[in-house]
């Protein structure tokens, strides 16, 4: 059976024109970072998680190599949907909340990640488990350390692993038209970390680290480098207040990611002169406006409805052979402009 970074049949086939289309869903895309990226191991991206599937999109459009993924185990329970999926390069993993029976079977998902960074193929997993719509973050899941650990001691000696911490930073969580950051931090290198760290235990308390203490430490060390490359903001009671102050003296990093501001007549002049062609272009758009809008109706988690539209354009645009992508980027600016007017 083919493994699953082998599987390339249906990936080539949509891999380009995904990138292709979630670079064309945002005003503005930057990536940061580049150049911490390893060229000499095997690579684990541990992306922070607010937005979905955009997250992973985010991740993917990184490079046009293979990358491989894992994803909550219900979405696999349909087997056209598994097929699917997995020609896509997903693999199911199950959370503590699917009860521990189902978290036993994790071992296979695990041996399979070890073997796609053995091959030399990215593996990507969003450590926080489910996202969510804060500048914070989440208690990272124990898993992504099992990996790592587990392909270090079985082939560190051969090639170091590396975990690289990533910051996804959106400018609006629940409308797709607007900025996208990719920030990428300096990588973990989990072979020389976990020497280094039990040699510094074994000297302080002269015994060796346990496994979970290793895991531990490798936590709290990604925690920290994921911190450093999101607008971070403690979870706590003083969360909206800190945001706020953060939000008004943002490193320039972040900063720069913001659209040039107009004056309100401007802005105004804008959308008053340029509504026909609004009108006439959400017109031309109308099947991919109004599914869009019916599916995004249909669910409750405003997170997922950036997704929801990426999936419709991904799937209609391309049918209409591109032509109508002018006409609904049009849409879409307006719309952005309307929401703007007055921040």
């Amino acid at each position: 059976m083919a493994r699953i970074q082998d599987k390339d049949k249906i990936y080539k086939a949509f891999h380009p024109l995904v990138n292709l289309m979630f670079r064309l869903s945002y005003r503005r895309y930057k990536v940061v970072g580049r150049e911490n990226l390893p060229t000499d191991g095997a690579i684990i991206f541990a992306p922070n998680h607010t937005n979905a599937l955009c997250d992973a999109l985010a991740i993917l459009s990184l490079s046009l190599h293979r990358i491989v993924f894992v994803a909550r185990a219900d979405i696999f329970k349909n087997p056209k949907a598994a097929w699917l999926l997995n020609g896509l390069k997903i693999m199911p993993i199950r959370r503590m909340r699917d009860g521990i029976d189902e978290v036993r079977q994790n071992d296979e998902t695990m041996q399979n990640a070890i073997n796609t960074l053995r091959s030399g193929v990215p593996f990507c997993i969003l450590p926080e488990g489910t996202h969510r719509t804060k500048h914070s973050l989440l208690p990272l899941a124990k898993g992504i350390f099992r990996i790592a650990l587990q392909a270090s001691e079985q082939d560190g000696q051969r090639i170091p692993v590396y975990i690289v911490p990533v910051g996804l930073e959106y400018g609006d969580w629940f409308h797709l038209w607007d900025s996208l950051l990719i920030n990428i931090g300096q990588p973990i290198n989990v072979t020389e970390y976990a020497q280094s760290a039990q040699a510094e235990w074994k000297k302080e308390h002269s015994e060796d680290m346990t496994y979970p203490q290793l895991i531990l430490a490798l936590r709290e060390e990604l925690t920290q480098r994921m911190k450093q490359q999101i607008l971070y903001v403690p979870d706590d009671e003083n969360y909206e207040q800190n945001w706020e102050t953060l939000k008004a003296n943002r490193p320039a990093l972040f900063a720069q990611m913001d659209a040039p501001k107009f004056p309100t007549w401007l802005s105004y002049a804008f959308i008053i002169l340029l509504a026909p062609l609004f009108v006439a272009s959400a017109i031309i758009t109308a099947p991919l406006g109004l599914f869009t809008l019916l599916i995004k109706h249909k669910i409750a988690d405003p997170a997922f409805h950036n997704s929801v539209q990426f999936l419709m354009q991904f799937v209609l645009i391309p049918l209409t052979l591109f032509t109508a992508y002018p006409f609904w980027a049009f849409v879409q600016e307006y719309l952005y402009q309307m929401r703007h007017l007055n921040r």
